[in-house]
């Protein structure tokens, strides 16, 4: 669906539909908006569980206001002046991650993040060890796409991420490194592979955006005591160490 609209200060309310579900499958928003602000609005569709890939375009060109607003659930940032064609290709990109073939993105896929069609991640990568034995996320049910580490389950094709069988609301980005390294316990991913295998595209971005995003995943495990599951190891990246 493509659709621009100013947002007034029902904000996320506006959005959302009487379902709960986004309408949209992408957001481009401005920090300067009638009614709220743009962080308002992004903190607000992430506490409503809306899963849609949002991409915030301002003038604010520090790194701690890019930062602040990948925290927050945004999941792209453009500074202004830019080129158009950089918009289109940045917003493309957002959708290719969540499985919209090429010709086919935004064409009456109102998502909500939930069952949204995502291409299977890169298996094999010769991501480096960290030493002793790998023990694979455990398939539970035989099904192989279920994964269990620890307290955690995750359900790729329902697209649920659970603890002790609650789930946790997570964007899809977050939601694809959980599963990444879900699916590659004890194994160190560099930030450019997080990158890479996650947004789907090249790596040309600074480290915070990775490191940003594990924070806010971080964030949302504290309240259950297994923000530990994600180990930093320094100067290479992250892992899953059950």
């Amino acid at each position: 669906m493509t659709d621009a609209r100013p947002v007034d200060s029902a904000g996320a309310r506006g959005i959302m539909g009487g379902d709960g579900r986004c309408a949209y499958d992408c957001i481009v928003t401005d920090l300067m908006l009638p009614g709220l602000s743009g962080e308002r609005l992004v903190a607000e569709l992430r506490e409503r569980g809306a899963g849609v890939p949002i991409i915030v375009i301002s003038a604010r060109d520090t790194v701690a206001d890019r930062v602040a607003l990948l925290k927050l659930g945004a999941d792209d940032y453009l500074v202004k002046p830019f080129d158009l064609d950089e918009l289109v290709v940045r917003v493309q990109a957002q959708l290719r991650g969540r499985g919209y073939g090429h010709g086919h993105a935004g064409v009456g896929m109102a998502q909500s993040g939930a069952g949204i069609p995502r291409p299977p991640l890169t298996r094999g990568l010769s991501a480096q060890p960290t030493g002793g034995e790998t023990t694979p996320a455990t398939a539970v049910n035989n099904q192989p796409s279920l994964l269990t580490a620890g307290r955690w389950t995750l359900d790729p094709a329902a697209h649920v991420f659970a603890i002790d069988g609650e789930p946790i609301p997570l964007t899809n980005t977050e939601f694809s490194i959980i599963e990444l390294l879900m699916d590659h316990p004890n194994t160190v991913f560099t930030k450019q592979q997080v990158y890479e295998l996650c947004w789907n595209e090249p790596y040309m971005v600074d480290d915070n955006t990775v490191t940003a995003h594990v924070s806010k995943i971080r964030a949302k495990l504290k309240p259950s005591g297994t923000e530990t599951y994600i180990k930093t190891v320094w100067g290479l990246g992250f892992k899953l160490d059950v």
